[in-house]
């Protein structure tokens, strides 16, 4: 895990070395003030020697210079290390999860997912900023305050022979109530975060069912389990302050009781034991500090193993990058192909069919009958558990992954639009596009008629998500979106569900007669839109059930037939 992460630190390494080391330069410095202010007191006042106190003073004020440059050095290189090594993180956690395949994403699931790129990443910063910087400083401050109190005391480092250990007990003793607590508050966040997203997501059926109240209560519980584990653990922290000034005075009055003493027998200076009182007070500190920073890398732990998950996860699919590169035509083959998603579920139930390149096959069946797992497999979006789905004469798997999906467009029945114009959306398809092609794809998709009726056209603003367009504009604009990659394959996954039949038989007849060479794959429920296709595939419970024309459908049979008189009676077939 840690091998996996430190491995993120990359060109910021200079950065993390430097800062320790500025660290050091800061507490020499820091360390050394007190005891030039002891050596003015005990020689230089005491003798009213104004020449040896200005001098000591130059002396200290240039430490005090020192201490402050290698402290605002080493908080710039610890600063730029940090957001460094979380911004290499952040970019390869993006770039790893754009390589996983829809299974990988399921196996996460998305709020999780979000959740390691934001808030545990923002914990691992945290933790190797103070692991560079505080966890150096606070041991360094430590042990060369404890060497000081012992050159300049002697006898009362005792003192914190005792107290050192009662501070460290209390301290394990806190943070370790205070570790579950803050743990849970951060695996709190994918919760959280899964309530946002779906709230977000689905905020049109939210106002619609007036189901504010309800995502409101789910908002608030999310929120509240975040909350109170926050305050469970800063109440128990709270602690700290009343117990180190607790044991700050025990301290000072046990030093000021034999200070005294040795100062009366001559054994020590007024100045000496004035040293004395501010390294107790960084003595005290930085044992302070080192537990939490132990506490912060503990709670941090949970962050950077789900972090490491997601990084040494290799992606279920191989992308394959010395695979074929070129797909010869537009066929596709199913041979004997199963699928399931887990374990003991099956989706498809050994699917035989061989697509010609260049005809248009329609797909219809119920709900779950496997319509949508099976255009999946074609454009490889998953690896069938069984069998061989071919496309182009050959196994998708001996494919460059990211060239197959080039020869292969999937416009779903809901589909994103980007933020930017028209345009820019469209070129999602073919970032070379011309003006000319971009206005060929809309004739086909039917969405020359709206685009062109706005006043800026192809430079008409698009917001996120596309709200600004009807469900039927998005949809045309998406086919469109396809068209333009120019595929052997164009598959359209109930994507004219939102568009008038009218429309809806102008696109399928454009298809036709513009686009001769494209095989078109179509599934929908309303059977005017596959019902002049060269094929229609009937599909039931993750089978195929039947292959034919519309007319040998509806003579032999029976599912198709009274699908046909349903929608017939239903009026929603084509006149």
């Amino acid at each position: 895990m840690l091998k996996t992460l430190l491995s993120r630190v990359r060109e910021y390494k200079k950065y993390a070395f430097i800062t320790p080391l500025m660290m050091v330069g800061e507490v020499a410095m820091e360390v050394l003030i007190p005891t030039l202010m002891a050596i003015i007191v005990d020689k230089g006042v005491s003798s009213s020697d104004m020449h040896f106190v200005l001098r000591l003073g130059i002396a200290i004020i240039v430490a005090a210079f020192l201490s402050l440059s290698f402290g605002v050095a080493g908080a710039w290189t610890a600063s730029k290390a940090s957001a460094g090594f979380a911004s290499n993180i952040r970019k390869d956690l993006y770039s790893r999860i754009m390589d996983f395949s829809f299974a990988d994403v399921d196996k996460f699931s998305t709020s999780s997912l979000i959740t390691r790129m934001t808030t545990d990443v923002q914990n691992v910063q945290m933790s190797f900023q103070m692991l560079i910087r505080i966890c150096v400083r606070s041991p360094i401050m430590f042990i060369f305050a404890i060497i000081m109190v012992y050159h300049n005391g002697g006898a009362l480092s005792l003192v914190f022979a005792v107290a050192i250990p009662v501070v460290a007990v209390c301290i394990f003793l806190i943070f370790r109530r205070t570790y579950s607590s803050f743990t849970n508050a951060f695996r709190g966040y994918d919760s959280f975060n899964r309530v946002v997203q779906e709230n977000l997501n689905g905020i049109r059926t939210v106002k619609a069912y007036v189901r504010e109240e309800e995502q409101l209560g789910k908002f608030e519980e999310a929120s509240e389990t975040i909350r109170s584990n926050f305050k469970k653990g800063q109440t128990i922290m709270a602690l700290m302050g009343p117990l180190m000034m607790t044991v700050t005075y025990c301290c000072m009055i046990a030093i000021s009781y034999i200070g005294a003493r040795l100062i009366n027998v001559g054994h020590m200076g007024t100045g000496e034991l004035m040293s004395i009182y501010t390294y107790t007070g960084q003595i005290l500190s930085s044992l302070v500090m080192t537990g939490m920073v132990i506490v912060m890398l503990s709670i941090s732990h949970a962050s950077m193993v789900r972090i490491a998950e997601v990084l040494n996860t290799k992606p279920s699919m191989d992308v394959n990058e010395n695979g074929e590169r070129t797909v010869k035509d537009g066929s596709v083959e199913f041979s004997h192909v199963s699928f399931g998603y887990g374990k003991n579920s099956k989706v498809l139930n050994d699917v035989n069919i061989r697509i010609e390149s260049g005809q248009m096959i329609g797909i219809i069946g119920n709900t779950g009958s496997g319509k949508t797992t099976f255009i999946s497999l074609i454009a490889r979006l998953y690896d069938a558990t069984d069998g061989v789905v071919k496309v182009g004469g050959r196994d998708v798997r001996e494919y460059n992954l990211h060239a197959l999906r080039n020869e292969v467009s999937v416009v779903l029945q809901k589909n994103t639009l980007f933020s930017g114009t028209v345009a820019e959306n469209l070129r999602w398809g073919n970032p070379e596009a011309t003006d000319e092609e971009m206005k060929a794809a809309c004739d086909v998709a039917s969405a020359s008629p709206f685009v062109e009726a706005m006043k800026d056209g192809y430079n008409s603003h698009v917001e996120q998500g596309g709200t600004n367009f009807s469900g039927g504009q998005r949809q045309r604009l998406c086919i469109a979106r396809a068209l333009l990659k120019k595929p052997k394959i164009l598959i359209m996954d109930d994507s004219t569900s939102a568009v008038d039949t009218a429309t809806d038989s102008q696109i399928r007849k454009a298809l036709r007669e513009d686009v001769k060479d494209l095989t078109k794959i179509i599934i929908s429920q309303r059977l005017s839109s596959v019902m002049d296709a060269d094929q229609i595939i009937v599909m039931k419970n993750g089978s195929i059930e039947d292959v034919g024309t519309h007319e040998e459908l509806l003579q032999r049979n029976a599912d198709y037939r009274d699908l046909y008189e349903t929608q017939t009676r239903g009026g929603n077939l084509d006149d």
